[in-house]
């Protein structure tokens, strides 16, 4: 199991470049993904978003990866001729003006556009190479923080689990007693208004539909069911976050059921217990991925 949220650093400094990845996350329904790098590193930013989709499936992740040159990569080229035709001009109006001087000054010359040129190579391709294995160990960092933060999770929504089957257990065992308790109900109440005029079988009959009224024995198979398939999706689902919140939603619907069938305060005690321990479940839930 894998947590929404983590975090990892990792920075390596050669003799060309300091390079650092960071990555941090927190909850979100979704995957959603913001890599932020330098401008001239966007050819190869769909490489790093791919690393990373495969790895998580859901949350909102920020990439932030940074590239210092230690070495200068910027070439500069002279145009030989437009410096000469400058150079021309002015020893042309020297000439014409008779101005002393010993020729074109050479400041004036350097300062003039195109003369010098500079050329900045950005090649993506090798600062990929020089950036992946710092990106590698960041996210090999990263999915262990979130790794270990799971496995804290998965424990602790087994034990709420736990607490919530006690819930179904109590209800499944409660389910002859409610029935018996009705029964002893409409046989104390005809016997007040009937006394020894009491006819069986309209006990029976009124107990009978008193039964189907409020029995709870569908909700309750049904939620010992969502139980179970959620200890089937933490034990064999690495991602079961979405799947998690589904089951929830089921679980919830079944405990309103019961508690909106019953009639007994032992009966809803435990339907308050319940759903505690389900809203501590969807809670977790939530950070799963």
């Amino acid at each position: 199991m894998i947590s929404m949220t983590g975090y990892a650093y990792q920075e390596v400094t050669s003799e060309a470049a300091v390079i650092s990845v960071e990555i941090k996350s927190v909850n979100s329904r979704f995957l959603d993904l913001s890599i932020n790098m330098p401008s001239f590193l966007n050819p190869v930013e769909s490489y790093f978003r791919t690393k990373i989709s495969e790895k998580i499936v859901r949350g909102k992740i920020d990439v932030n990866i940074r590239l210092k040159e230690l070495q200068s990569n910027v070439e500069i080229f002279v145009d030989e001729n437009l410096a000469k035709a400058y150079g021309n001009a002015v020893k042309k109006v020297i000439d014409a003006t008779g101005l002393n001087t010993n020729g074109a000054p050479l400041d004036f010359i350097l300062n003039q556009p195109g003369v010098l040129v500079s050329n900045k190579t950005n090649d993506a391709e090798k600062y990929k190479t020089m950036i992946e294995p710092v990106f590698n160990s960041a996210l090999e960092k990263y999915m262990a923080d979130a790794l270990r933060e799971g496995e804290n999770m998965k424990k602790d929504l087994e034990e709420k689990l736990s607490k919530l089957s006690e819930c179904a257990a109590f209800f499944k065992e409660w389910q002859p007693k409610m029935e018996n308790a009705f029964k002893e109900q409409i046989t104390a109440k005809f016997n007040e208004l009937l006394q020894d005029k009491v006819d069986e079988n309209r006990i029976m009959t009124e107990t009978a539909a008193m039964v189907v009224k409020y029995t709870i024995n569908e909700e309750i198979v049904r939620l010992h069911s969502h139980i179970e398939a959620m200890k089937e999706e933490l034990k064999n689902n690495p991602t079961p976050g979405k799947k998690l919140d589904f089951i929830c939603q089921e679980m919830n619907r079944e405990i309103n059921t019961i508690g909106s069938k019953n009639q007994f305060s032992e009966v809803g005690a435990m339907v308050i217990c319940a759903k505690d321990s389900l809203e501590n479940i969807r809670e977790q839930a939530k950070n799963v991925a």
